[in-house]
């Protein structure tokens, strides 16, 4: 399973790399490089100078790092952090983790709602194939809420827009 996210993770970082500045794709290509040959540490290094300069993608896949103990120590408040950070932004694949650690209560408060409302989001800017994974992953979170959570979790997804909490 590891191995199938390491593969994901680079792909992501790889196809990122290639739609902005040069500097950045240097150092997402780094980063990915490091993190493919099972150098963690510093895969996370050169993620936090990218995270810490408000890059989304780098938020989202250092919170990863975080979440997992991926060459850092594991941390779900600082990967909760991170993902919120990159979700703000339109990160779907933060706002998807984010859904899922508010589901778990990993690092946040458990609540469905907001595990609702990040998994929906996700849903709206993801591809289909990740767009029907991040749907079942909603959808089992709401088979734990009572309608009014529903209809409040799609409330808030609605209202939403990037840079918003």
């Amino acid at each position: 399973m590891w191995r199938t996210v390491s593969v994901i993770l680079l792909a992501i970082c790889l196809f990122s790399a290639g739609t902005t500045s040069p500097a950045y794709a240097d150092a997402m290509r780094q980063a990915a490089a490091a993190y493919a040959r099972g150098d963690y540490i510093r895969a996370a290094n050169e993620l936090s100078y990218l995270a810490e300069n408000g890059n989304p993608r780098a938020q989202a896949l250092l919170g990863f790092m975080y979440e997992n103990g991926f060459g850092v120590p594991q941390a779900y408040d600082a990967a909760a952090d991170l993902y919120h950070r990159a979700a703000i932004q339109g990160d779907a694949f933060a706002q998807s983790r984010l859904g899922l650690i508010y589901d778990k209560g990993h690092g946040v408060p458990q609540n469905a709602i907001l595990s609702y409302k990040w998994l929906d989001l996700a849903a709206a800017r993801a591809t289909k194939r990740e767009r029907d994974y991040y749907l079942r992953l909603r959808n089992a979170v709401a088979s734990k809420m009572s309608s009014g959570q529903i209809v409040e979790g799609q409330r808030l997804a609605l209202i939403w827009a990037p840079g918003r909490w």
